[in-house]
């Protein structure tokens, strides 16, 4: 995979899927297809040569899949009262 084809797609995954998005209206596997095919279209219009894009076919599918399984989220609500408690407590924990 040529470096700068691989930090092209990992920008692309940050930018354009967020985790755990719409797990109820579309399928992992079917959001992962329809994101896979956006980032090779929007990699030609980047200027990627057909055979940078090509050669990747394989390789960039579970890096997309990897990320729209990921359904780790921030929950803020926890971290103000973790932020709260750490403070009243003078100790950190």
């Amino acid at each position: 995979m040529s470096k700068r084809f691989l930090r092209w797609v990992e920008t692309w995954i940050e930018d354009n899927i967020s985790p755990g998005a719409n797990p109820d209206i579309e399928s992992h596997e079917a959001r992962t297809e329809r994101l896979t095919k956006k980032l090779f279209a929007e990699a030609a219009a980047a200027g990627f040569s057909k055979f940078e894009i090509e050669e990747e076919q394989g390789r960039v599918p579970p890096l997309v899949q990897a990320s729209v399984a990921d359904s780790t989220d921030f929950d803020v609500d926890a971290y103000i009262l973790k932020t709260q408690l750490a403070m009243e407590n003078e100790d950190g924990d």
